[in-house]
């Protein structure tokens, strides 16, 4: 039987899922009694650090926890559970932390996107039975701004490099705890798993590493554009330039549950479920895409994105939702982050006219609560040309690629309605006006290229990512394994997205991954 610790923020039901896969039963913490009671504890935290402490005291587990870990009782923290054991962070000024490790948790100041999302490996610094049949290659999942620096180095278990070599895992007695998401890390993740769950297995005396440093991978992403079809079921779907019907019926390509567990099973870094169907007046706990989440992280043990959707609504009984709850819901149904688009749009325009942050938009108010890293932003925009830059008050770029008439610079508009309506707000100043009020990643479309399979829109990318510092998802246009290789090589994006060619298996994750292979960082595919 393992304790869960589950206050109530983020998607803890990977966690759940991983270990009843692994074969073990889970009992939740309702009271200290519960928490003192464990024999073996995992505590998966999510969110702002802040959130979790004040979640904590209210629950009236901080010091029923102290006690457990002061103990020396087995221990596996993740993600915030790692940074909770600390003195305090910079990401909540004056609150302090458990303090059962001495040093703080600091904030990464590097020169490249922050945060930190995506797959990287470590370098093992002492022998541990969690590290235990690792070969030292593996690449685990890590979405995070915020590292631990211990005062003590006899802690540390694993460092990882991004800019700056940090903290991955510590180690003290029975405590161990990752910055990591072992349960968002494929199989490798799960033998992590295994291995906090069979305290038997013996610690390796060494764990050998290919090279004296890590890099991050830059990560292939399957999306699924799920709505219902004419008959009402919920199928995977995709747009030539976002008009997803034909022959007057909706495309449909698959089931969204089976594609996305067969993404994983190929080597997908991560799956985006776009929910485009509106589905406005279904009470939310009916919500058909909250059971395609559930049933999908029953499988899937990679990240989960969900957008459409997220914002405020009221359903046909009169019930009114704020965005955070839609959020949250979806959290706590199996997402990993969620994607706001149409909306995001209108939030930035406000945001604009008014020259000030109100706190209370979506944006704002999810990324307080569960952490910028669990806010994309997904931009649609197309392309307007101009004759001069001079002839519009928006942030207009030199284009390789003339206009109808000749012109030789062009603006990219945003949209919204499924890129029905423009708006007179371009992608450049919506993505950095995103990134000022919490968003923590950039899902960037070009509806110009949606389905043409010519290619990923480099200038517009290359304009998007010189104008933030968060990371940026390249999307529409892959029609080859070719344009994978070209939009990492000639751009700077963390990850790059394709929908039509893997449905059809014109162009399979591996047959990517296969093309990327020793020319850029990629995360290797196949069995452990």
């Amino acid at each position: 039987m393992i304790t869960f610790l589950d206050y109530g923020a983020g998607n803890v039901r990977s966690v759940i899922n991983a270990i009843e896969k692994l074969g073990e039963s889970v009992r939740i913490v309702r009271s200290g009694e519960d928490l003192l009671a464990a024999e073996r504890l995992i505590f998966p935290g999510v969110g702002h650090f802040a959130n979790m402490i004040r979640t904590l005291e209210e629950k009236g587990l901080i010091e029923p926890l102290r006690a457990y870990l002061r103990a020396g009782r087995p221990f596996l923290g993740i993600c915030l559970g790692l940074q909770a054991l600390f003195e305090g962070s910079e990401e909540a000024p004056g609150v302090p932390g458990l303090g059962i490790i001495a040093g703080r948790v600091r904030r990464f100041h590097v020169d490249l996107a922050v945060p930190h999302i995506g797959w990287n490996g470590f370098r093992a610094l002492q022998p541990s039975a969690i590290l235990s049949g690792l070969r030292g290659d593996e690449k685990f999942y890590f979405v995070h701004s915020y590292h631990v620096v211990p005062r003590d180095e006899s802690v540390v278990l694993t460092r990882t490099d991004y800019g700056i070599p940090f903290v991955s895992s510590i180690q003290q007695g029975n405590i161990i705890a990752t910055q990591f998401h072992p349960e968002k890390s494929g199989e490798d993740g799960l033998w992590i798993l295994r291995n906090f769950l069979e305290s038997a297995r013996p610690a390796l005396p060494e764990l050998s590493t290919r090279s004296a440093s890590t890099q991050l991978a830059k990560r292939i992403i399957a999306c699924l554009d799920v709505r219902s079809d004419d008959r009402g079921d919920l199928v995977v779907t995709k747009g030539d330039r976002y008009d997803v019907r034909e022959k007057g019926t909706v495309r449909n390509l698959g089931k969204p549950v089976e594609l996305a567990r067969r993404y994983y099973e190929d080597g997908a870094d991560e799956i985006t479920f776009l929910n485009i169907t509106g589905f406005r007046d279904f009470p939310l706990e009916d919500m058909p895409m909250l059971e395609v989440l559930r049933q999908t992280s029953l499988n899937v043990f990679v990240p989960l994105t969900i957008g459409g959707g997220i914002r405020d609504y009221t359903d046909e009984n009169g019930r009114r939702y704020s965005s955070l709850e839609v959020a949250s819901e979806y959290f706590r149904s199996g997402a990993d982050k969620v994607s706001i688009g149409s909306d995001a749009v209108l939030i930035v325009e406000a945001y604009l006219k008014a020259r000030r942050k109100t706190g209370r938009s979506a944006i704002e108010e999810i990324a307080r609560v569960y952490g910028s890293q669990a806010v994309v932003i997904s931009i649609d925009p197309r392309r307007v040309y101009v004759r001069s830059p001079e002839d519009v008050q928006h942030h207009v770029i030199e284009t390789a690629t003339p206009g109808p008439g000749g012109e030789r610079y062009c603006w990219y508009q945003c949209t919204i309605k499924g890129g029905r309506e423009g708006r007179d707000v371009d992608a450049v100043t919506l993505a950095r006006a995103a990134e000022e009020l919490g968003a923590g990643e950039i899902l960037l479309n070009c509806i110009d290229r949606d389905g043409t399979h010519l290619g990923f829109d480099i200038e517009l990318i290359n304009a998007v990512k010189g104008a933030v510092t968060i990371p940026v998802i390249a999307s529409s246009g892959a029609g080859s394994a070719e344009h994978f290789l070209e939009v990492f090589t000639r751009t700077k994006v963390e990850s790059a997205l394709a929908a039509g060619i893997f449905h059809r298996e014109d162009v399979p994750i591996a047959a990517v991954k296969r093309h990327l292979q020793g020319k850029v960082e990629i995360r290797g595919v196949g069995p452990r």
